[in-house]
């Protein structure tokens, strides 16, 4: 298990969900006065990808340390850093775009959403590949 992936993904799971929250609430309240309503739209939809991904990417970090889950960490790390990506990339140029008008950002947007697509389907595959081990702790709790 690389102990730095673990910290990247669980590291960046955390603040990238604070943010999220720190920006929803900043939006909210400093931003209404400030920003036409399809800008205020625009960020909330970039707070709700980030702080879904942020929590995937919490709930990829437990799989990680899951033993059953050792054979497939190659494929957990992928999908953690993929959901990195996309919360920059997608969420990231949404609050460029609301925030600046700059035209620019909105084409980056896409590359997100595809770094986010491939982080669901590579933990799909990831869990599709799980085989039982026999002393899989999860097995023991409920027997």
């Amino acid at each position: 298990m690389s102990y730095k992936a673990l910290r990247l993904i669980g590291i960046s799971g955390a603040l990238f969900a604070m943010s999220a929250v720190a920006m929803g609430a900043f939006a909210a309240h400093g931003l209404k006065s400030i920003l036409d309503s399809a800008a205020l739209e625009t960020i909330r939809t970039a707070v709700l990808y980030q702080f879904i991904h942020s929590l995937a990417m919490l709930i990829i970090l437990a799989l990680m340390i899951l033993k059953p889950f050792a054979q497939v960490q190659h494929l957990l790390k992928l999908s953690g850093c993929l959901m990195l990506t996309g919360c920059i990339l997608f969420s990231g140029s949404l609050y460029c775009l609301a925030l600046t008008q700059i035209t620019w950002f909105g084409p980056i947007t896409p590359l997100g959403g595809v770094a986010f697509i491939l982080a669901w389907l590579i933990l799909a595959v990831a869990i599709s590949r799980i085989k039982p081990i026999p002393d899989n702790t999860i097995e023991n709790r409920n027997g």
